[in-house]
């Protein structure tokens, strides 16, 4: 049986790659610019910076923002070279401003359709562009990679990176830099897609290779020679040969210049069932693996799975981290990751074997991994099948999502903006919400499962266990930032964005913004003055704000560029609404569904809006439909069938709803309304909801 780590598929030895003297180094050519996603290549999220220390932070206070029109989720990482910022916003948007003072120097809008909205499992945001070469490279939710002239945001080349424009692929992934070429993945495979992995070079935008991360069927043909390998861990028949298998690389990426070798995660199947997905055979590669690839021919070095047989969307996108580390009394060359299924991995990024892996949440789907074979030990009631469902800890947001951790050298912690929730599995997902909520209200009390909380978590990759941890009311908490000034920084869903002591977990300074932040912040220096900056817009995937009075529910959730510095002043929160927005953390009981149309309705609810719109409320800054006046439900099968609001991102849904659908749907909406009239009260809906 394959073994799954430190599999070498080209036996060769690893080459070390000669850069071409216009490569930016994979360094900061001074520690005061962030010049790389991860300020380096090797994607640790540290600054050197030390101005702003635990000293003195205690000051820190707004230096400027900028207001980006914008009304939804905000992911970006900024880019900040010679004294500009780059960084994107909703639909795609790329922006140059000013690091000292604000000004817009220019913005490009790549005119994304509004209807691709659909396609995207979590809202229309984007994690930021690479600079190089005089160029700001950026990629749209529609699938297109484009080159701007850095110093007058004008188009250079555009790509379509897509290799079937009817399945529903997304991009928000931020490209990067590996050598003399660019690399974007991309998402949807939730929804069916088949993942891959693609390089252009930098100057003309011509593809260079591709990598497919799953076959495209048991039997070839196989686009590469490790998809042969590949296909016999998967099964012949089954939902994957039409699926597309998923697999996705959304997002995480690091590159290492010496061993010239690009390093990969990859997502979770499609469907997520492995009954469904593969007749519940095989391991399912490259599904949740990391990846170890030549950015020179596109040919793969090692791949390590994290979760073989992945049946939780337990993907392995979350943040990569390279760094060096003594390890038994030795130095070695590791690559780090925290992925979605619970688990702390520490490889050799040399090899790909296995060097350490600890939970860093409570998990109850595996006891451990096992070191000699890689593996994990899966617990017997973590399975669920197309008859039975399973409780499982982490939920499918994982111990860990997409919010960028960031790794310290000088405390030798890893800062990880992670989560304790518990999830019910089922291969049909067939079970109605009220049997959801009564579960999760059984299963609370009864189990007495731990409390559902955020956790920024400081880990020590050495030790393998955690130095502190700080227990947060929001889930999806934003990435983190470290510093030499011993300060971890990390915003919330909430609104507050907090610095931390690097060593003790202490709160030093907590900043109230009004408005929910899940991206990751920077810091750089001009002229002598160290500034701390973020990205502050709610939104993305599903987040659940436990805290019912948090800031960020009850004020507009204007999109901005919050950038901090020691004697700036405050922050001018954006104006109340008239009825919060969000889950209710109370409002977790419903009344029996009647038979009939209204329980038609909401299974059809269920199955078409509720990603977007919620099932209690709204999650996120689009409309809870049970809240939307008269004129919207005589106008629905206008906007739902028609496609009046497809301009927005309301796409019509007149091939997957019938007239009848929609009258069950909105028969269903009513019934809701009226069960709790306090609730469910009919006021005008905010009209910034619905804005592009």
């Amino acid at each position: 049986m394959l073994t799954i780590f430190g599999r070498i598929v080209a036996l060769a030895a690893l080459v070390t790659g000669t850069l071409s003297a216009t490569v930016p180094s994979p360094v900061p050519s001074t520690e005061s610019d962030w010049p790389f996603h991860g300020r380096d290549q090797a994607e640790d999220r540290y600054s050197p910076l030390e101005d702003i220390n635990s000293g003195n932070v205690q000051s820190l206070g707004l230096a400027w923002e900028l207001q980006l029109g914008s009304l939804r989720g905000l992911e970006a990482t900024p880019i900040m070279v010679d004294g500009v910022l780059y960084f994107t916003s909703t639909w795609s948007r790329v922006w140059a401003v000013d690091a000292r003072t604000g000004k817009e120097l220019w913005t490009y809008d790549p005119q994304v359709p509004g209807e691709w909205a659909f396609n995207g499992c979590c809202d229309v945001v984007n994690r930021g562009v690479a600079v190089t070469h005089g160029k700001v490279i950026s990629a749209t939710l529609d699938g297109r990679l484009i080159a701007l002239d850095a110093k007058t945001g004008k188009l250079d080349w555009e790509v379509d990176t897509l290799i079937d424009r009817k399945r529903p692929y997304t991009i928000t992934g931020a490209p990067r830099i590996a050598g003399n070429k660019v690399i974007i993945g991309n998402g949807g495979a939730e929804f069916g897609v088949r993942g891959y992995i693609t390089a252009y070079d930098i100057d003309s935008g011509k593809q260079a290779w591709r990598f497919f991360t799953v076959p495209g069927s048991p039997d070839g043909p196989f686009e590469q020679p490790e998809l042969e390998m590949a296909a016999r861990t998967w099964s012949r028949t089954g939902a994957w040969t039409t699926s597309g298998g998923g697999g996705t690389a959304w997002d995480s990426m690091a590159y290492d210049p010496d061993l010239n070798t690009l390093y990969v995660g990859t997502g979770n199947g499609s469907p997520w069932s492995h009954a469904l997905r593969s007749n519940g055979e095989g391991d399912n590669l490259f599904l949740s693996s990391i990846l170890a690839i030549d950015p020179d021919t596109g040919r793969m070095k090692w791949y390590y799975q994290t979760t073989p047989m992945d049946n939780f969307d337990f993907t392995a996108t979350q943040h990569i981290i390279l760094t060096d580390l003594v390890i038994d009394g030795k130095p070695r060359k590791v690559l780090m990751q925290a992925p979605k299924n619970g688990f702390f991995y520490v490889l050799d990024r040399v090899t790909g074997q296995l060097i350490s892996a600890d939970n860093y949440i409570p998990v109850n789907w595996a006891s451990h991994v096992d070191l000699k074979t890689g593996r994990p030990v899966r617990n017997d009631t973590s399975f669920y099948d197309k008859t039975k469902g399973a409780f499982v800890v982490p939920w499918m947001g994982g111990g860990h999502n997409w919010q960028p951790m960031s790794y310290n050298p000088k405390t030798g912690l890893v800062y990880i903006p992670a989560q304790r929730v518990w999830w019910r599995y089922s291969a049909t997902n067939a079970m109605q919400f009220d049997e959801m909520v009564k579960d999760f209200e059984k299963t609370a009390g009864a189990d007495k499962v731990f409390p559902i909380s955020g956790q920024l978590t400081a880990w020590d990759p050495v030790k393998k266990k955690p130095v502190w941890t700080v227990d947060q009311s929001t889930l999806m908490n934003g990435g983190t930032l470290s510093t030499g000034g011993n300060l971890v920084f990390q915003g919330t869903p909430a609104g507050t964005f907090s610095a931390y002591d690097a060593l003790t977990g202490k709160v030093l300074k907590q900043i109230q913004t009004g408005t929910g932040i899940i991206a990751a912040p920077i810091t750089y220096k001009l002229d002598g003055v160290q500034y701390v900056a973020v990205l502050a817009g709610f939104g993305g995937a599903t987040i659940m704000m436990l805290d019912k009075d948090a800031a960020a529910r009850t004020r507009a959730n204007f999109g901005r560029l919050l950038v901090f510095k020691l004697g700036g002043g405050d922050v001018e929160l954006p104006p109340e609404l008239d009825e919060p927005f969000g889950n209710d953390p109370g409002a977790t009981k419903i009344a029996p569904i009647p038979e009939g149309e209204v329980a038609r309705g909401i299974d059809l609810y269920r199955t078409n809006c509720a990603r977007c719109h919620g099932m209690l409320t709204s999650t996120s800054m689009l409309p809870d439909l049970r809240r939307m006046p008269k004129e919207f439900l005589d106008n629905y099968d206008l906007i739902v069938r028609e496609g009046a609001l497809a301009g927005t991102g309301m796409a019509s849904f007149a091939d997957k709803l019938s007239k009848a659908d929609t009258d069950a749907i909105k028969t269903a909406l009513i019934w809701l309304r009226d069960k709790d009239p306090a609730q469910f009260a009919d006021p005008s809906l905010y009209p910034m909801r619905t804005k592009r």
